[in-house]
């Protein structure tokens, strides 16, 4: 079995950040997302937007990894919103109350209807 693999990429934008994420998100990869939100916050980024279009899979720990660096990024003045999660993962933030952590205009969205973030246009 091989060990779940996440790539993070990162563009910023003036102050603003969007972090694309694909892969699986669990114990052993929430760190990397943890990391990239930390790393946004030391660069003066006030705006993150996550795309979430090629994450497969999240368990609580990268649940739990969205959830502290939101605390972080808005104690600090920064906002952070999570965008195209996939139909499982938007249901999960629902039922544990952090609907907080979605883009309000992309919520409900199913996974063939949506379209990734880009830098070069596009939503973000």
């Amino acid at each position: 079995m091989h060990p779940p693999q996440l790539n993070v990429h990162r563009h910023d934008r003036d102050n603003h950040a969007l972090i694309t994420l694909a892969g699986e998100i669990d114990l052993t990869t929430a760190p990397l997302v943890s990391a990239a939100l930390a790393g946004c916050l030391g660069d003066g980024i006030r705006g993150i937007d996550v795309d979430l279009t090629e994450v497969t899979f999240c368990d609580a720990s990268g649940l739990n990894a969205f959830l502290a660096s939101f605390r972080l990024v808005t104690d600090a003045g920064t906002s952070l919103r999570l965008h195209y999660p996939s139909q499982t993962m938007a249901r999960v933030i629902d039922i544990t109350g952090s609907g907080f952590l979605l883009h309000p205009a992309l919520t409900g969205r199913t996974r063939s209807r949506r379209m990734p973030l880009t830098a070069a246009g596009g939503a973000w």
